[in-house]
């Protein structure tokens, strides 16, 4: 037992080992994460009341995403560090946390009960396509999960103690419990609830999450409580830290929300088409651009804290170099092996062939902005390190902006020119299937936030390290052992796919599998050849045996 406290609390002492650990966790996440969505693609399948379940996150999640990042981990840690000394909490951190927490409930709830009631307004503007029977549907799902952002919230809260102090092992285990609280929604409340059994798992999943966070920060001895009077000077200057943060999330969920709104007037199925590969693709975003950048935001803040500025841009670069290292492989293969991944993972009951081939499609081009989508969680994360939020918020803006104008201008391309389309839809191999129109959607995302990425990376550049290389080297090298992955696969998937067939999920499987497998062991084998940096410092850190290292905090200096 003391072993797997010992494990649980433990600090991770460098970035490699807190990403390797969190994307450990996140891959079991995920794992769930895909097992929720074969329940619901098995059970549902894309139809209008998915449709209308997906629509209802939206204003639950713009809640979160505008209010919860007010006081979010990326813009409270640097904050709380000044307030401590060293790793020694002290009585002004303590008070500054308790302010934040209390006013950070009492907002969360005013504005949930004004959205509850705001609900049948907002509807027609999420989802103006709906018919009637299915915008009534959107209002009561919407209401039902307006419960998990203020749980989600306080649990994002609390997260920021065990960042803080980097017990990453319990921070990571929140998204676990979050999707095992979902699945329970969809194979028990579903059948006894119908749809609106999906939107109570969703709170029980937020319930849970948070309530995990409840017992990593008590085991800190640091637990946001109520606190009166409260300090409302520092609540200004934190909420103005974080206002232009937030408004660039917001914005950014604001284009998810118009593409929803367009999604709505497309063939029925469309919203649950878009989400299912937007899930999909967020499996390795998640393993590995934000594991990197969630594993990198407290050095680089602390770094920055000490004045270190040549540490903090060594972290830096490291931190992107593994995220180009491990995305650019992911896109090659996700592609290539797209039909197999989806048929495999969501292939099942009500999810058709045609869904199948839709999905594939949609992740094909998803998978593209893997890199880009990583990338831009780690660069916002370290312009927040040296509290400057207005560079993020103007790029994510401008992104936001052409994704907005893209889907409706490429949507309507799309319906309008026989050439585009049939280009489109025969580069997919998905031209006898109706729907192909929500192709559009995740092309506009994908070129959006490829666009945010460059323009991230290059401000990157003229503001921190103008005269030095950043990522060329790695980029392409592994842009090299991509290709060979992608190559080597394509060829095994057409030797395997006679020998296994294409009609069984093991054949399917294995073929998949086993294609990838070859393609990914080509792609190592290159990455040897070149002398490839991040793959030496991948088997050093494994040597490193980070699961039995001691509870030991590192100091400042070494950061």
């Amino acid at each position: 037992m003391e072993k797997i406290f010992r494990i649980f609390s433990k600090e991770s002492v460098n970035i490699n080992q807190a990403a390797l650990l969190l994307g450990f966790f996140t891959l079991l996440s995920q794992i769930l994460a895909l097992f929720r969505d074969r329940s619901i693609a098995h059970f549902i399948g894309p139809s209008s009341s998915l449709d209308a379940y997906y629509a209802a996150f939206r204003v639950p999640d713009l809640i979160f995403i505008s209010i919860a990042s007010l006081a979010s981990v990326t813009v409270l840690v640097p904050f709380i560090t000044a307030k401590m000394n060293g790793d020694t909490v002290t009585e002004e951190a303590k008070k500054y946390l308790n302010d934040i927490f209390t006013v950070f409930l009492l907002v969360m709830v005013v504005v949930s009960v004004f959205a509850f009631f705001l609900m049948p307004y907002l509807a027609p503007l999420i989802a103006p396509g709906f018919t009637p029977v299915f915008q009534e549907k959107l209002i009561m799902l919407s209401r039902i999960m307006l419960l998990s952002p203020i749980l989600l919230g306080l649990s994002n809260l609390f997260g920021t103690v065990t960042q803080l102090f980097r017990k990453f092992f319990m921070y990571a285990l929140s998204p676990i419990f979050y999707n095992i609280g979902i699945i329970i929604g969809v194979v028990f409340l579903y059948p006894a609830l119908g749809i609106y059994g999906l939107a109570l798992g969703v709170v029980l999943g937020a319930f849970m999450h948070f309530a995990i966070q409840v017992v990593a920060s008590k085991s800190c001895g640091f637990a946001p409580r109520f606190s009166f009077p409260i300090n409302y000077a520092d609540i200004k200057s934190i909420a103005l830290t974080s206002l232009p943060r937030t408004l660039g999330l917001s914005f950014n969920n604001i284009a998810l929300i118009y593409i929803i709104a367009g999604a709505s007037f497309l063939k029925s199925g469309s919203i649950s088409v878009f989400n299912f590969a937007f899930n999909l693709q967020s499996v390795p975003l998640n393993i590995i651009g934000i594991s990197y950048a969630v594993a990198a935001f407290p050095t680089l803040a602390k770094s920055v804290s000490l004045g270190k500025m040549e540490e903090f841009k060594m972290h830096l670069k490291s931190a992107a170099r593994a995220i180009v290292f491990w995305s650019l492989p992911v896109i090659f293969l996700f592609i290539v092996v797209r039909a197999q991944i989806v048929r495999v993972i969501l292939g099942s009951g009500g999810f058709s062939w045609e869904n199948t081939r839709l999905v594939a499609a949609c992740l094909a081009i998803f998978s593209v902005s893997i890199m880009a989508q990583g990338m831009i969680t780690l660069l916002s994360r370290s312009y927040y390190a040296v509290g400057n939020t207005k560079r993020p918020l103007m790029i994510n803006l401008f992104s936001s902006v052409v994704i907005i104008v893209l889907a409706y201008s490429l949507t309507h391309l799309f319906q309008n020119a026989d050439m585009f389309r049939y280009f489109i839809e025969a580069l997919f191999k998905v031209s006898d299937i109706p729907g192909t129109a929500v192709l559009m959607l995740p092309l506009a995302y994908s070129a959006g936030t490829i666009l945010n990425f460059i323009l991230q990376w290059f401000f990157i550049k003229k503001d921190f390290m103008p005269k030095e290389t950043f990522i060329s080297k790695t980029f392409f090298q592994s842009l090299g052992a991509s290709f060979f992955l992608g190559l080597v696969s394509y060829i095994g998937l057409n030797i395997l796919s006679p020998i296994f067939g294409t009609t069984t999920l093991i054949g399917v499987f294995l073929q998949g599998f086993i294609s990838g497998i070859f393609g990914i062991l080509a792609a190592i084998l290159v990455l040897y050849l070149l002398k490839n940096e991040e793959l030496s410092y991948l088997f050093e850190t494994f040597k490193t045996k980070f699961w039995r290292a001691k509870v030991v905090a590192p100091s400042q200096e070494g950061l």
